[in-house]
């Protein structure tokens, strides 16, 4: 069978422990054996990027808004317990989504892959909920630090005209911490009017929460920006019938409870980061979960929303066959496949990527699951080792 050839790459980003075994599993089962798969690559695995001390995430970054489309695996962003794991680090490296969002900045838009065998944790869900997570700032762009005196902690801000405003953050009578946060008007304003026009473009009600009751200037500010843009496009949505309105976030997390989905739930930064895992969770699995990181510019960067699986990576190797979720990663590279041939007018690359979407669900339809879905599903109790899995799903793709 002739493969399907591509004229530009994708920007491959490469990552950690069972993500990364898997990733390797998926592109060399499910994508090189139909497709001339071309690729400009970065192992952005915790090891290379701290032998570069960091720059191939930026370079990675770079590449992906050069290119338009890229799709990364799941990475480490270390912690302490993680710098006792691998001595070899030289210090606790970034957030790689953090720098790669700062870099190509937008929004990201993370859905549930639902399928017939799983009934939602949640009964009154009858769709599937899409949480647009901002993708810039708040506490993954936050400066911290620890005293061990009693002091007084200010913050201040000083304009390019030499105007500078101070606030006293907290007097304290012993050691403390404390983080500084921030945000941009560009940047929110560029979130909400991707959250407006991705409403518009699935038909959708948007909902946008924040706190600001008690974030009165740093929430009240998002707010202000989104009643700002929803005036822009207000005649659309009343045309289409669909709505937006604005909720606390505590307020909007009961009322996600008790809808039937079908809608945009528009969060910040850090927000978006818990509710999508909590709505996949409830959906059947973080690793059932699509994300596409849109930029202002057109770029595109999809991954797999969970974490790199560090238990059954060392399960792994060990010897042991795991029955670790691949659907997550499959759908990343499809998503990515796809847009590569909508924006290469390669309609082959197009229709591959909807048939692995297909082979994907079919295979979860027939019954074949790792152990996750199985444990949820109301079909079988039964599970396959992700080999297993990918290699049915290898079957269904064959012409």
């Amino acid at each position: 069978m002739e493969k399907i050839r591509m004229t530009t790459p994708l920007v491959e980003m490469d990552g950690d422990e069972m993500a990364r075994i898997i990733w390797k599993q998926v592109r060399e089962r499910l994508i090189e054996p139909f497709i001339d798969l071309k690729t400009e690559y970065y192992d952005l695995g915790l090891l290379s990027r701290n032998s570069t001390e960091d720059r191939i995430t930026a370079e990675a970054a770079k590449a992906a808004k050069k290119y338009g489309v890229a799709v990364k695996c799941a990475t480490i962003t270390p912690n302490r317990k993680r710098m006792e794991e691998y001595p070899e680090l030289t210090r606790m490296w970034p957030s790689p989504n953090g720098t790669i969002r700062s870099i190509m900045g937008g929004t990201i838009f993370r859905t549930p892959i639902v399928t017939n065998s799983i009934k939602p944790a949640v009964r009154s869900w009858k769709k599937p909920i899409t949480i647009a997570r901002h993708a810039y700032g708040d506490v993954y762009r936050a400066v911290d630090m620890r005293t061990d005196e009693p002091g007084e902690c200010i913050l201040r801000f000083r304009g390019e005209s030499g105007k500078e405003t101070t606030l006293s953050v907290q007097k304290t009578n012993g050691p403390a911490v404390f983080q500084a946060q921030h945000n941009l008007d560009a940047s929110i304003r560029g979130f909400a009017a991707a959250c407006f026009r991705y409403a518009v473009d699935l038909r959708q009600d948007l909902w946008f929460s924040s706190k600001d009751t008690i974030a009165r200037t740093y929430d009240g500010r998002f707010r202000e920006i989104f009643e700002e843009e929803y005036e822009k496009v207000r005649p659309e949505f009343e045309s289409l019938g669909i709505k937006y309105f604005y909720t606390l976030i505590d307020d909007a997390v009961a009322r996600v409870m008790r809808s039937e989905g079908g809608f945009i739930w528009a969060c910040k930064n850090y927000d978006g980061d818990v509710m999508s895992d909590m709505v996949s969770s409830a959906f059947g699995s973080v690793a059932m979960m699509s994300s596409v990181l849109v930029s202002p510019d057109g770029g595109y960067e999809f991954e797999a929303a969970h974490g790199t699986v560090t238990r059954h990576y060392y399960r792994w190797l060990k010897g042991e066959k795991t029955s670790t979720n691949p659907v997550a990663t499959i759908f990343a590279w499809s998503g990515a496949l796809k847009k590569r041939g909508e924006k290469d007018c390669l309609p082959a690359l197009e229709e591959f990527a909807e048939r692995l979407e297909k082979a994907c669900r079919e295979t979860l339809a027939d019954g074949i699951m790792t152990r996750d879905i199985a444990l949820l599903s109301d079909r079988t109790e039964n599970y396959v080792s992700t080999e297993e899995f990918l290699s049915a799903v290898a079957e269904r793709l064959e012409p």
